[in-house]
């Protein structure tokens, strides 16, 4: 019987063992999966934030944050809530330059107020230069544009959220604007913050273009193609855009139309399939309305990109970009010097 128990004993104890790491392996099992499902739970709630939240930031620079349009409309209707000091009716500019900005660029605003934005008269033409905001994602930063405003009576405003994928609903502004307020102008220029502008030779050369109607111009991108890859800032989905190429656009740096153009793109904007690069929407409108790109001269003068500066070299361009504040009052000040001192 001992012998017999014994033997009995070995096994019972070998099969409670085995029930207990079995049932703590069911456990662990379980635990795994839970464990399991709720990563796949954050991870789905993850590519949905990705792709969904308004205000998710793709890539945060110094100047700008980044995000996904907060709306996917042409225009933004409403009132406007900032207006300029101007009468167009009884003092029709020549050109207007309208820059698009945001609530932390206080001094690139400052900056451009001091240098190209500051000329009032050039060749006898009446200039003006406005700034284009949005409303800011952090709201206290309104009271401080406000007040910005209602000193410098330069800034153009309405209630959308000011971010970099909001651009075409920024321009749209702009464009609204002109063609509500000001379409006696005779040119309009939309312009960057980071971007020098010389006024003297772009006056210059639309007088010289002599033609006030139906003149689209700037850095002429003829052959372009939608960026697929999700991790560039001019990402575009098939979905926002289907077609291989874009139609031909200006870079959005700095481009010139004339003020009956504007009004054209504005009436059309409403059937026309949003997408959030500006300077393409905007294309897409003039390829609707069969408007033409043309160049301004012979030789380039709009530089979307940054280049090294000399006095002759800038007296004969009209935009270059990539420029700080603080060499934007460098630059201008050298160039005024050599424009008055003769130097070629």
């Amino acid at each position: 019987m001992k012998m017999r128990g014994t033997w009995l004993a070995v096994p019972v104890g070998q099969l409670l063992a085995l029930g207990h790491r079995h049932k703590w392996r069911n456990m662990m099992d379980s635990r795994r999966f839970r464990l399991f499902v709720c990563l796949v739970g954050l991870s789905s709630a993850s590519f949905w934030v990705f792709y969904s939240w308004p205000e998710f930031c793709m890539s945060c620079e110094s100047s700008q944050v980044y995000t996904f349009p907060t709306e996917t409309s042409r225009r933004v209707e409403g009132n406007f809530s900032q207006l300029p000091d101007i009468d167009c009716h009884k003092n029709p500019p020549f050109l207007v330059l309208l820059v698009a900005s945001s609530s932390q660029e206080v001094d690139a605003r400052m900056a451009i107020r001091h240098t190209w934005g500051k000329e009032r008269t050039v060749a006898g033409k009446h200039l003006v230069t406005f700034f284009l905001l949005g409303s800011p994602v952090d709201p206290s930063q309104q009271a401080g544009i406000a007040a910005e405003g209602q000193r410098h009576r330069d800034i153009i405003q309405k209630n959308f959220t000011d971010t970099y994928y909001n651009l075409t609903l920024k321009t749209m502004m702009g464009i609204e604007w002109i063609h509500r307020f000001c379409s006696q102008s005779s040119f309009v220029m939309k312009t960057d913050m980071d971007v020098f502008v010389n006024v003297f030779y772009l006056t210059e050369l639309l007088l010289r273009k002599n033609k006030t109607a139906g003149l689209f111009t700037g850095f002429l991108k003829l052959q372009e193609y939608p960026i697929r890859a999700r991790e560039s800032k001019w990402y575009v989905s098939s979905e926002e855009y289907p077609g291989t190429t874009y139609p031909p656009f200006c870079s959005g740096t700095g481009y010139v139309l004339s003020s009956d153009v504007a009004s054209q793109i504005y009436n059309i904007s409403g059937s026309v399939p949003f997408i959030k690069l500006e300077d393409v929407f905007i294309g897409l409108c003039l390829d609707k309305l069969k408007i033409r790109l043309e160049e301004l001269h012979s030789e380039q003068t709009f530089f979307p990109e940054r280049i090294s500066f000399s006095v002759p070299r800038f007296k004969k361009i009209v935009t270059c970009h990539g420029i700080k504040p603080s060499e934007l009052l460098s630059y201008w000040d050298h160039l005024v010097a050599g424009t008055q001192g003769g130097v070629v």
